[in-house]
């Protein structure tokens, strides 16, 4: 073993047998066990790292510790498609199939099996292929690493790594589990050169963090600079990595779309329930029929009344695009996602590598005078360290090639045109400076150049107060300063200030532009990050979400009352240093207010708040937790993805509530008329052409997933209140509508209603009539419904125009030629036909001036004598409760005299 190695195990693996014994019997039974997996855990970690472990303990290790994965709970795929026949329209469905099988009905029984089944296997069929195409992302991503077994080093895959293996790690790695350095390189010799992390993906701090000897680096982190051995000493869900999976995996909230979606199937279900079964008491009563008979005739009107292609037409309708967003490279894990993105109000953006660029570039300068920025840069540059990968000489160097002349384009990199570098001393953290002895050969002087620290560099020249000022604002800005000086060529002794360069990880390049255009559509962005508060101001400045940045420290203050607490949230441009609870916390704070929280990130830290969110959305980039918690991943760099996925996601909102308002304003408009028809007069139109208008327009309303929608400037919202109101509404004007048709054939035109029973050379054009006037009058209504405006605002697409009109123009032909239906004239199918596209116009015209009095009818609602008393009392219970508190506080604190004594 190496020298010094034995110094990194756990101080009380040197404690005698007995203290470990004594130790052990202080505890229980189950803490008895978790102390003796540490000492077994610790005693596996003696590896030698000149030879690493042999394939026997590999083995042995995997058994006992398991792959080097995160544990992603994995639904039973089974249970997963039951769940798709679970919920209100399909509660509904089975029950009309199981009434079917009673009365015996077996075509009704298969049709209506048939569309159960059609709408759980396009559910779980389109969420299927989300999840493959994440999957298929997770295995392209799939990290190697280097290992030390067998006495030789090989590259295995991350998942097979095992506590005490030996890992190599170099610039550029992505740590592949919690290890401790060794302070070893890859040959076994010790080293001094410290290992420069980046720590972003755990912290959300944008600044590289430096790690020695000893020291832990956990999962997913990169390496920046340096190469140590490491000793892996926890895999998989024991990482700091898998510590998050707690939070995540106690976050199973009902979907707002399965809330939205139940609420409409329960009010379809009473009012069919309802009406179903007074129609079977009147009959029952009246006629002391046989009980089966009557239900399988009621049955018919459940069947065409029932929405049966609700989840269908909404899971295609979200399918397509989601499909649509694929070839934008926006990936949906979830389905429901789609949706709930059209209504987000407030999105939580994780701070570095998301809004930012997650490196350090030179911001504005401080020039000390007589020197210029070109000047400053060259100067920095040749104080320079060569080929070292630290982020600052990164940055320095990168902003000094791109700003000075000289640097472009040289033939060697190393060498600078005009300019001979001497000697160089490299950052020593004793003295917080690199300096350099530069001949300038144009002018053929020799002097010296020195890059570190501002105070240490103001120190050398003997003081510079603007310096220090300046020094002083940057800080207070957020930004990161170095200052630069060089000796004068006649005076090499004294030193000059040259001026300070500003470091920051800046903007990318689209983010200012994304939050100005989601500001623009409603949403209110705020910033979530684990850097310091002034750095946060600074970011947030330049991003335009304005200087709110709240010390996330708060969240954590049990003396702010939680209505207070909550609003001091909602008002907050963003928070500075948050741990993975604070933003698991801001995300529940802002939904308890009744918001829809969206919430982007890459890293382990986002992973919490991304599964609490209604939409959790990766980024490019992200790491497997991110992912795994996520409801959308965004495959290409920046936030700008985000905006077409919600313009998409508002378009489909805009056709489910179109296809929702359609469909129970048709189930509406059909029961209440047939249950008027049947108790009053006992007809009814045939089954086969109850079932051709419930099959032939549903299928046909599909098309609605291909429909040109209009985009709302403001973060959509199902009014579920509203949509029902005006669904009630139009479904009474339509039932007037078909009676107005029903009386006139019938006493104008002699087509009188026949039942059932009546003989086969009975007169039975009404059922002509009624059928062509119920398919197509409610059908043509969609092409008001795709709006809240008059229809014409935005026209619909050629595909949905025909077909829709195209099965009307069938059922029109049906009742001409006499297709399954007695024929009737053709100027009366025309007229019949005509009316029913005339009744969408007129409508859609008393529906737009519905909507245009809903929102002013509740404010003065919410706003009469009757609400005003109302609202008093709520106020006034809030500050008696904030008052309870407040004196509840005071008698718990302690007495200030008593403490004295």
């Amino acid at each position: 073993m190496a020298r010094g190695y034995k110094e990194l195990l756990d101080p009380d693996q040197t404690h005698d047998d007995s203290h470990q014994q004594h130790s052990q019997q202080q505890h229980s039974p189950s803490q008895q066990g978790h102390v003796r997996n540490e000492i077994e855990l610790q005693d596996l970690l003696h590896t030698d790292p000149k030879t690493g472990l042999s394939s026997m303990q590999v083995h042995q290790r995997l058994r006992q510790f398991g792959p080097n994965q995160l544990v992603e709970v994995k639904t039973n795929q089974l249970l997963k498609f039951l769940t798709y026949f679970v919920g209100p329209i399909a509660f509904l469905i089975e029950l009309a199939c199981i009434l079917s099988a009673i009365v015996q009905d077996w075509f009704n029984f298969a049709i209506i099996l048939g569309l159960l089944f059609l709408n759980a296997i396009i559910g779980y069929v389109e969420e299927a292929r989300a999840e493959s195409a994440v999957d298929a992302l997770r295995h392209t991503l799939a990290l190697k690493t280097r290992c030390w077994r067998d006495c030789t080093l090989q590259e295995i895959d991350a998942a097979e790594l095992v506590p005490g293996d030996v890992i190599v790690l170099r610039l550029g790695d992505i740590v592949p589990a919690d290890a401790k350095l060794l302070g070893i390189d890859a040959s076994g010799v010790e080293t001094d050169g410290d290992l420069l992390m980046d720590n972003s993906a755990l912290t959300g701090e944008s600044l590289a963090v430096r790690k020695k000897k000893g020291d832990e680096v956990y999962s997913s982190t990169v390496v920046k600079q340096g190469q140590q051995l490491a000793l892996v000493v926890r895999t998989g869900s024991q990482t700091f990595i898998g510590k998050a999976a707690v939070l995540i995996s106690s976050t199973q909230d009902e979907g707002h779309f399965q809330k939205i979606i139940g609420r409409i199937g329960n009010f379809l279900i009473l009012f069919t329930l309802v009406l179903v079964i007074l129609i079977v008491i009147f009959q029952y009563t009246s006629k002391q029929g046989d009980l089966l008979k009557i239900l399988g005739s009621v049955l018919i009107l459940a069947v065409a009344a029932i929405p049966v292609g609700l989840p269908t037409v909404m899971a295609v309708t979200m399918a397509v695009g989601a499909r649509k967003l694929a070839s934008q490279q926006v990936i949906v894990k979830r389905l429901a996602a789609v949706e709930e993105m059209s209504s987000l109000s407030v999105l939580c953006s994780d701070k570095t590598g998301t809004l930012t660029k997650n490196e350090l570039t030179i911001d504005e300068p401080y020039l000390c005078d007589g020197f210029s920025a070109h000047d400053l840069l060259l100067y920095s540059f040749l104080a320079s360290e060569f080929g070292a990968r630290d982020p600052i000489e990164l940055a320095v160097r990168a902003a000094a090639e791109a700003e000075v002349p000289v640097l472009r384009n040289r033939a060697v990199a190393h060498k600078v045109p005009g300019f001979e570098i001497n000697s160089f001393s490299p950052f020593n953290p004793n003295v917080k400076y690199t300096h350099a002895t530069v001949t300038d050969a144009n002018t053929d002087t020799t002097y010296m150049v020195a890059k570190g620290a501002p105070q240490v560099i103001i120190g050398m020249v003997g003081g510079n107060e603007a310096a220090v000022q300046a020094s002083i604002a940057m800080a207070k800005r957020g930004l990161r300063a170095l200052g630069v000086a060089r000796t004068m060529a006649d005076a090499p002794d004294k030193w000059i200030m040259v001026g300070l360069i500003s470091l920051l990880d800046p903007p990318r390049e689209d983010s200012a532009e994304t939050i100005e255009r989601c500001h623009q559509m409603g949403i209110h962005v705020k910033m979530v990050t684990g850097d310091q508060q002034i750095i946060a101001k600074e970011v947030s400045r330049r991003l335009g979400l304005g200087q709110g940045i709240l010390d996330a420290s708060l969240l954590s203050d049990t003396s702010i009352p939680e209505e207070a607490l909550s609003d001091r949230v909602f008002d907050a441009d963003g928070f500075a240093e948050v741990t993975p609870e604070h933003k698991f916390r801001i995300v529940e704070t802002l939904q308890k207010r009744g918001l829809l929280v969206g919430m982007t990130g890459d890293g382990v830290n986002d992973a919490p708040a991304l599964k609490k969110a209604n939409v959790g959305i990766a980024v490019h980039g992200c790491t497997d937790a991110a992912r795994t918690a996520a409801d959308i991943v965004l495959m290409a760099p920046g936030l700008s993805t985000i905006i077409e996925g919600i313009t998409a996601s508002r378009s489909i909102f805009q056709r489910m509530r179109s296809y929702a308002l359609y469909r129970i304003t048709s189930t509406v408009h059909f029961l209440i008329f047939f249950f008027v028809v049947v108790l009053a007069y006992d007809w009814t139109l045939p089954p086969k052409l109850l079932i051709l208008i419930c099959i032939l327009n549903d299928l046909a309303t599909l098309v609605i997933a291909v429909d040109n929608a209009q985009v709302s400037s403001k973060p959509d919202k199902w009014r579920v209140g509203q949509l029902i109101f005006l669904s009630c509404f139009l479904g009474l004007l339509l039932t007037g509508l078909s009676f107005g048709h029903f009386y006139y054939f019938w006493k104008v035109k002699g087509y009188a209603p026949q039942p059932d029973t009546a003989d086969a050379s009975a007169d039975r054009s009404l059922d002509s009539i009624m059928y062509l006037h119920i398919s197509s009058a409610p059908h043509f209504l969609i092409f008001s419904t795709r709006l809240t405006g008059y229809f014409w605002e935005n026209m619909p697409s050629l595909l949905f125009t025909v077909v829709i009109v195209g099965t009307q123009v069938v059922a029109l032909l049906m009742v001409i030629f006499g297709w399954l239906t007695p024929a009737i004239p053709v100027l009366q199918a025309l007229a019949v036909f005509g009316i029913s596209f005339l009744s969408c116009i007129v409508l859609d015209i008393i529906k737009v001036q519905v909507f245009k009095y809903w929102t002013h009818a509740s404010h003065s609602f919410l706003n009469c004598g009757f609400c005003r008393p109302r609202r008093r009392l709520l106020k006034k219970q809030r500050q008696d409760a904030l008052q309870h508190r407040m004196w509840t506080s005071l008698k718990t604190a302690p007495d200030p005299d008593s403490a004295h004594e």
